[in-house]
């Protein structure tokens, strides 16, 4: 009941906020008037990076990987900086809304719809897993308890998150994902308190207990066919943040609201910097975690991500833990479920339907034709989640995960080529192009895999946006001043 409670306290201050900065339009909706605070929208980007799934599966990478992860969030500082001074420039000189307009400008229409079409892919069935996890944590720890369906379960969150942002979208989004990021963040260092007590270490102790410990590893450098060598991992940060955030409508849309550039690359700077922190914590929860297993004696789980809900769920850390964990769970589920929401909204409504395009059948009626497109991507997130429980096969979910990670590729390739060839395209075979590279991606990895046991890891990335650049060189033509 205690958790119940909190909960609908919880929504009750974020329908508040929406009710606050509520405004009518699709100014409102997709653009937030333009009037973000840089600081806010830094502070709630961190919160709409960690999903529910973070904050389980990270404190558990430490049972395989130790704490070799934050090699890649040292690449991930580098490749905020290259977003906040490469690409922000880029979509503030040409006042975007969607960050894919761009490749329609660049490059020709049918380069702009399939790489909206793949953000579309990627982000509907990547958000819509995430999201599925984390109803199945809800399920176990508040719905079961009640008697409530997995259905129910599934539509209520929906129908919540489509409350609080049908209205305003991401103007409200900026101001619900502060509070999102305050809440992760809270429950992450009273559950840090809490194991720390329960170890008897103090703060210090805690630090000095975590740097040497067997699981406390940050660096590989040995071995280079490790998936955890420094090098890859450094450099695949690097490109993740790239694709997933720079050329990501979800990620982009908050940065997209800021007053003017000079904010917006401040709010990526400082979003960067504090990302390392937070991830450090998280994986430092994890080494403690594995103490905490040792001093009750209890077995460590064989799924990793099964660590820090194992414990919470057996009472060792008491109620209030557990009250904190949910909590947690659904502030940084719901800080990037809402975003995603807002932002398949604001693609389809603005690349697909082209509803601010005045020679759009949709552009006299735009608001609620966007209206009604947040109602039906809400529905459609609410099939995806069932059909995921319908098949009752976490496989699957992993097999969704890497192919949303396959659909980055192609829009690193012809934003790569946008930006750094002068080139002419044939537009009408980029799709085939953008489909293939993937493909040919699978093949290459299969492969290697079966003939020399090297398995690619997220450096599969970087080949698939080469493939993509190659491939669009070969269907392209100098312009004019390149000929002469």
């Amino acid at each position: 009941m205690t958790i119940l409670l909190t909960i609908a306290v919880y929504f009750g201050i974020l329908l508040l906020i929406s009710w606050l900065t509520g405004r009518s339009g699709n100014d409102a909706f997709f653009r937030g008037n333009r009037q973000s605070p840089w600081y806010v929208v830094a502070f709630g980007m961190i919160g709409a990076s960690l999903s529910g799934v973070t904050f389980v599966s990270v404190p558990g990478m430490v049972l395989t990987i130790d704490m070799t992860y934050m090699q890649m969030c040292m690449g991930f500082f580098f490749g905020y900086m290259l977003v906040a001074f490469v690409l922000l420039p880029l979509y503030y000189r040409h006042g975007l809304t969607s960050i894919y307009s761009y490749l329609g400008d660049r490059l020709g229409k049918r380069s702009y719809k399939t790489g909206a079409s793949f953000f579309l892919l990627s982000k509907f069935t990547g958000a819509a897993a995430r999201l599925y996890l984390v109803c199945l944590i809800l399920q176990q720890y508040v719905s079961d308890d009640f008697g409530v369906p997995f259905s129910v379960t599934v539509v209520a969150v929906l129908l919540l998150i489509w409350l609080y942002t049908r209205r305003s979208g991401i103007r409200t989004l900026v101001w619900t994902d502060s509070l999102q990021t305050f809440v992760l963040f809270a429950a992450l260092v009273l559950i840090l308190v809490k194991t720390c007590s329960l170890l008897g270490l103090g703060f210090g102790d805690a630090i000095s207990a975590v740097w040497n410990d067997a699981h406390g590893r940050v660096f590989e450098f040995s071995d280079l066919t490790s998936r955890q060598h420094f090098l890859k991992q450094f450099f695949s940060g690097v490109f993740i943040v790239i694709v997933m955030t720079g050329l990501d409508q979800d990620m982009m849309q908050k940065n997209l609201t800021c007053k003017n550039l000079r904010d917006a690359q401040k709010d990526m700077c400082s979003y960067g910097i504090l990302f390392i922190p937070a991830n450090f914590l998280f994986l430092s929860l994890g080494v403690l975690m594995t103490m905490l297993y040792s001093k009750y004696g209890m077995a460590l789980p064989e799924a990793s991500d099964n660590l820090l809900p194992n414990i919470i769920a057996g009472g060792q850390m008491g109620s209030m833990v557990l009250v904190l964990f949910v909590v947690g769970i659904i502030a940084s589920a719901f800080s990037s479920a809402d975003s995603a929401l807002t932002a398949l909204t604001t693609s389809f409504c603005i690349d697909i339907l082209e509803v601010e395009n005045p020679k759009s059948r949709f552009f006299k009626d735009a608001e609620r034709t966007r209206k009604k497109t947040h109602l039906v991507v809400m529905v459609v997130f609410v099939a995806f989640i069932l059909g995921f429980k319908a098949l009752n096969d976490t496989s699957v979910i992993d097999a969704i995960y890497t192919i949303a990670g396959y659909t980055y590729g192609p829009l690193l390739g012809l934003f790569a080529f946008g930006m750094f060839t002068r080139r002419h395209l044939s537009d009408r075979y980029v799709p085939f192009i953008a489909v293939a590279s993937p493909l040919i991606c699978y093949a290459i990895d299969f492969i290697t895999t079966r003939t020399t046991g090297y398995r690619f890891g997220y450096e599969l990335l970087m080949l698939n946006g080469a493939l993509t650049f190659i491939g669009l060189s070969f269907i392209s033509t100098p312009n004019q001043s390149e000929a002469h």
